[in-house]
């Protein structure tokens, strides 16, 4: 029998997942669980599977339920799905809405998702509605217009760091009778748990910082109801669109989960300094970070949010699109890579990526903090800034 910690009471969620959600592994022993390369299994004399529910690796593997099982634990959600990448789950969760419905988005957010979003539902005849979610009496005007099938946010936003409010919003939904979705990548579930505050999903891309490691693509949903109609289309998505993700890169993700903990803890830290230390800074005009005092929405942040306020911000130096590009070329530390949640902390010029007509300020950088020593983050933005 499989020595779980999930069968402690009160366990705590960082020995939860140090675990990987599981004990040893009852055939071998071993304490890290095995990866299962199997893509079909065996049958008895009467046809009924060896394992029940195992037929297919395409949704019946044991290495995707004991991390789904985690990923729902520190969620406090009633069951999560897999997925091959964060778009895949995105797309999943979106075709929820019928030919004909509506779908409300909050502006201002990862750009792959409202590209996703703009051409998926033009394609589908679905009204994608576009809206500030942090102004909530704006939001709540549209709402009552449009009464959308889904509403789906990102806590934080992705680059501007708005802190939409999950708890008011879920009121409104009930009142609109829509579905409400939150994207809390930039969080983490030890951040952020949408569920808990209304939320009928919780999605995350984890190749972010569920994996940490920057070297696998993956993506999960979680429900606040296993028995909802809206969440068996998603299971079905799953199922039969093949979206699923490889036993490896699941192996990957259990892995990384297991450092969750310690690694949130520093990248959080650090980008509360970080923020801190380049608020000050004379040749940066303004950070977007809501764990900064001045944040539009921090206080919302901090009653939403807790053990800090994830490692994504951004900074808009003094200048242009010249003077961000000079900074972020100057940098050593800082990795120019586009993600987030590694252990590396990356710097991005988002109009770059993105381009005229996004929105997106030229003079913006996206910082992802990483684990490293504090020390080392200050004293590369000392060197780049003083290139200026």
């Amino acid at each position: 029998m499989t020595n779980t910690p999930t069968k402690t009471p009160g366990l705590h969620v960082d020995s939860l997942l140090a675990h990987g959600g599981g004990g040893f592994d009852p055939a071998t022993g071993a304490v890290v669980p095995p990866i299962q390369t199997a893509t079909t299994f065996v049958r008895d004399e009467t046809y009924a599977p060896v394992l029940p529910g195992q037929i297919y690796s395409r949704d019946s593997n044991q290495l995707y339920k004991q991390t789904e099982k985690l990923i729902a634990a520190l969620e406090l959600g009633a069951d999560s799905r897999l997925f091959a990448s964060g778009m895949a789950a995105v797309a999943a969760v979106a075709r929820i809405v019928k030919p004909g419905g509506t779908l409300l988005a909050q502006s201002g957010i990862y750009w792959g998702t409202t590209h996703f979003l703009r051409k998926h539902c033009a394609h589908n005849d679905i009204a994608l509605v576009e809206a500030d979610a942090s102004d909530l009496q704006a939001l709540s005007d549209e709402m009552s217009v449009t009464r959308p099938d889904l509403v789906w946010l990102e806590v934080p936003s992705n680059p501007f760091l708005k802190v939409a409010d999950i708890g008011k919003i879920a009121e409104l939904c009930k009142t609109t009778g829509s579905l409400l979705a939150v994207d809390a990548t930039a969080a983490t579930p030890l951040v952020l748990k949408p569920l808990t505050l209304g939320a009928d999903f919780s999605m995350h891309s984890a190749t972010k910082a569920l994996n940490g490691h920057s070297d696998l693509l993956g993506g999960v949903v979680t429900a606040s109801d296993a028995a909802s109609e809206a969440w068996s289309f998603v299971c079905e998505e799953r199922l039969a669109g093949g979206a699923v993700l490889g036993s490896f890169e699941t192996w990957l993700l259990l892995r990384g989960l297991r450092t969750l903990a310690l690694r949130v803890e520093r990248m959080n830290r650090n980008a509360m300094a970080l923020a801190d230390y380049l608020e000050a800074h004379p040749k940066i005009d303004s950070v977007l970070y809501p764990g900064l005092a001045n944040h539009p929405q921090h206080a919302l942040a901090k009653e939403q949010m807790t053990g800090g306020y994830g490692s994504l911000m951004s900074v808009l130096v003094k200048g242009g699109k010249d003077e961000a590009l000079k900074v972020a070329g100057s940098l050593d530390v800082f990795q120019r890579a586009t993600s987030l949640g590694g252990t590396e902390s990356l710097v991005e010029h988002r109009f770059t990526i993105e381009g005229e007509g996004s929105g997106i300020p030229e003079n913006l950088l996206r910082l992802s903090t990483g684990i490293e020593h504090i020390g080392d983050l200050t004293a590369d933005f000392d060197q780049a800034l003083a290139a200026l």
